[in-house]
């Protein structure tokens, strides 16, 4: 079992992929396709952040505290996509490392039958991911937040200012841990591991924060995504304690 879950809704193709037959669904971001709204596949930490790698992680993660803000800028990476499928996605949220509970957004870049497919999403974890229906495309500048109150109020926020929309949740959550704050680019989970990692080529975060503060002055642990010997994609040192990169390497 991982160390703890994270978003689902990659839509059937990450499944179909993997079984290789039938025709792949695609997310409802592209015409006249239909949305899959069931966790056919999850993303995961799928180990603990040891020697400052992770199968699926990359960025940085806060823990040791209570954690109730964590913001941050990104701009959306193209992906180069070959004939097969791969997915990455890009997100901040609190909890997921060490806790059962998760209260993430972020966006998508995947790779379906050798053409790029964006979107965005949130979760709330145990409950369903939802997928929001607005385009997404490269270079689209977002900022995301998500904040609580310490009770169980939570408020979900991500703004697409390039296309000038945006999306306020406000969700509840009893038991949640507020162990961890994360700023992560991620290689998504299906039922059967780690999906291949789309090409992202450099994904820049930028104003990361958390509680308020730097995302420096969590002291948060740098992540490195590598997996049976693989360096999938790297994480650069934190400028003026707010800023990095992620670096893809390898599928």
């Amino acid at each position: 079992m991982s160390k703890a879950r994270r978003r689902a809704l990659v839509t059937a193709t990450a499944l179909l992929a993997l079984l290789g037959s039938g025709s792949p669904a695609v997310p409802a971001v592209l015409p006249a396709a239909l949305p899959v709204q069931s966790p056919i596949a999850a993303h995961h930490h799928g180990d603990a952040v040891l020697h400052g790698t992770s199968s699926n992680w990359a960025g940085y993660s806060a823990t040791g505290g209570r954690f109730t803000s964590v913001s941050a800028d990104w701009v959306q990476p193209a992906v180069s996509c070959a004939k097969s499928d791969a997915w990455s996605g890009f997100w901040i949220g609190l909890d997921g490392d060490g806790s059962k509970t998760v209260e993430q957004i972020g966006t998508e870049a995947d790779c379906s039958s050798g053409s790029p497919v964006y979107s965005s999403w949130y979760e709330m974890y145990p409950a369903y991911p939802s997928t929001f229906q607005d385009t997404v495309r490269p270079g689209d500048h977002f900022t995301a937040s998500v904040t609580t109150d310490g009770s169980g109020a939570f408020t979900l926020t991500l703004s697409d200012t390039t296309r000038g929309w945006s999306h306020v949740i406000d969700k509840s959550l009893k038991n949640a841990a507020l162990a961890s704050a994360e700023v992560i680019a991620e290689a998504p989970s299906s039922l059967f591991g780690v999906l291949p990692l789309a090409d992202f080529d450099v994904v820049r975060f930028t104003d990361a924060k958390v509680n308020g503060q730097s995302l420096g002055a969590a002291k948060p642990s740098l992540i490195d995504m590598a997996k049976n010997g693989v360096t999938k994609a790297t994480t650069s040192p934190l400028t003026d304690g707010t800023d990095f990169s992620v670096t893809w390497h390898h599928r």
